[in-house]
């Protein structure tokens, strides 16, 4: 009796270190109001939470058409040496523009150095600021806010000089749902920093589920991440990037 739990307990580990470990890729369509009609398909790859992975071109294949890549924080954590964190931007700079904002995570080590090593990469950082994308006449509004776990947001100058009535938010962590209004004009906010409770028995999870959250009048994903902290070990919570179609 003991052999077989001992064996279960095993197979177990095994399967939750590869769950850890997938290159999955999840394809969605999402629906948000106001899109400026020459952005209909336009394509996101979101990847949050990366930690101590590297990204290689398994990941790469599957997102094929993305129109640019969103960082959605926690690029590493204590330990992490910068030359992975310079190939893995390098690797995610192939598929199109990259953008990125600060996660918990990403303040594990000296922040100059991984600021310089975001910038030197080519990377806009979205540090409580925005970019206007343009395509034909019409724009599209991305704003990325701080962490909020050390009160480094500040979602008003984030959204102050948007130009259009659709913006899209960036925040690493998804508690800044609680600080948006209906006049933010915002209207999809893509986040991560919960890795869906990264070890969840059914429905309960230390944290908040990896998904997609109709807020009312924006979309709100909540992503499992990439990458798993502390244990590289993920049960009922997969590891994710996303391949985002607006639409």
């Amino acid at each position: 009796m003991i052999y077989v739990l001992l064996v279960a307990g095993l197979i177990l580990l095994l399967y939750m270190y590869i769950e850890a470990h997938r290159n999955r890729v999840s394809l969605e369509t999402v629906k948000i109001d106001k899109l400026p009609i020459s952005f209909k398909d336009y394509k996101i790859f979101f990847i949050s939470d990366i930690h101590r992975r590297t990204i290689t071109n398994q990941l790469l294949e599957k997102a094929v058409g993305a129109d640019i890549v969103i960082i959605g924080g926690d690029l590493l954590e204590k330990g992490v040496p910068m030359a992975r964190v310079e190939h893995n931007i390098k690797m995610l700079s192939k598929i199109g523009p990259v953008y990125f904002v600060w996660g918990n995570n990403d303040y594990d080590e000296d922040v100059n150095l991984l600021t310089k090593t975001i910038l030197s990469c080519g990377v806009t950082i979205l540090d409580n600021t925005n970019i206007s994308l343009h395509r034909d006449k019409d724009v599209l509004d991305i704003a990325g806010v701080n962490d909020l776990s050390f009160k480094k947001d500040r979602l008003e100058d984030a959204i102050m000089d948007c130009r259009s009535s659709c913006r899209i938010l960036i925040s690493h962590n998804p508690d800044i749902s609680r600080k948006i209004t209906q006049d933010h004009q915002i209207r999809l906010v893509l986040s991560g920093h919960t890795h869906g409770g990264q070890i969840r028995l059914g429905p309960l999870g230390i944290a908040k589920r990896g998904g997609w959250y109709d807020e009312g009048f924006y979309k709100l994903l909540v992503s499992n991440g990439f990458g798993a902290t502390h244990l590289p070990l993920r049960l009922c919570a997969p590891c994710e990037a996303h391949l985002i179609t607006l639409g």
